[in-house]
């Protein structure tokens, strides 16, 4: 009997791989779907792949890595330099949320606002007053500065306060009155020629006694609780100008008077 010829194998693929190659076109089509329907920052895409470049050869000395057989000891030190990137970034971060969240920082900018507008207020005060070019007004974050010219309260050496400066005292005491919720100190300043046979022995006790002149007008003449006004004589040892000509001395002789804020540290 004739042995019966073998069946021919069936021609082409099997029937699942055209099941499965359906099932992946579909897959990729609806990824390529969902690309097209996102948006890419192209700068900030850039700027990472420039950051991992960096840290991954696999950028940019993959091939190369690959060729020398040492693929695996690059990928293991590749990913202890992740580990320190992203380390690095988060502390980054940390500082940064740090530095922008500064307490001190709050403080301080609320302190120099807070004096900032109280100088504004007092410069009015004073243009209305056509003082404005007689008593300098600066500012920090502790206090509002008045400086008042020595020759326009004081004759030389002496430090009883003149007639003359009585209405520009006057309107000190109302800006004072008025403005001035913190501590006062009222500061004596001279310039450093030395005293000889004066009131006065030494320019010590001449600028001590036109502070505590000053002191006394503000405690007669204005509402203000004493235990809120200071005095003291910072004699010659603070100067603003050179003592060597006579506009720098005229300068240096002079009556400051320091209005502390809210948020000032000097309390007492």
């Amino acid at each position: 009997m004739a042995k019966k010829k073998p069946e021919d194998p069936p021609q082409g693929s099997p029937a699942w791989m055209a099941t499965f190659s359906d099932l992946m076109n579909l897959l990729l089509c609806f990824f390529v779907l969902l690309f097209s329907m996102s948006t890419v920052d192209a700068q900030k895409f850039e700027l990472v792949a420039a950051s991992f470049a960096d840290t991954f050869s696999i950028f940019t000395a993959g091939g190369k890595s690959i060729g020398e057989g040492i693929l695996i000891s690059n990928g293991v030190s590749q990913l202890s330099n992740l580990d320190k990137y992203v380390t690095s970034m988060g502390k980054s971060a940390e500082d940064d949320k740090k530095e922008d969240a500064d307490p001190l920082k709050e403080y301080n900018d609320q302190a120099l606002a807070a004096s900032e507008e109280l100088a504004e207020l007092i410069e009015e005060a004073l243009e209305e007053s056509d003082l404005g070019e007689e008593i300098g007004v600066e500012f920090n974050s502790q206090y509002v500065l008045l400086t008042m010219n020595g020759a326009l309260l004081f004759d030389s050496g002496d430090a009883k306060l003149k007639q003359e400066s009585m209405p520009m005292m006057a309107q000190i005491a109302k800006i004072l009155e008025r403005y001035a919720d913190g501590i006062i100190e009222v500061e004596g300043h001279t310039d450093n020629v030395p005293m000889n046979g004066a009131k006065y022995s030494n320019n010590d006790e001449l600028s001590s006694a036109r502070a505590i002149s000053v002191f006394k007008y503000l405690i007669d003449n204005t509402t203000i609780d004493p235990s809120r006004i200071k005095h003291s004589g910072r004699g010659e040892y603070c100067p603003v100008a050179d003592n060597s000509t006579a506009e720098g001395r005229a300068l240096n002789r002079r009556v400051e008077i320091k209005i502390y804020n809210y948020y000032s540290s000097y309390t007492q």
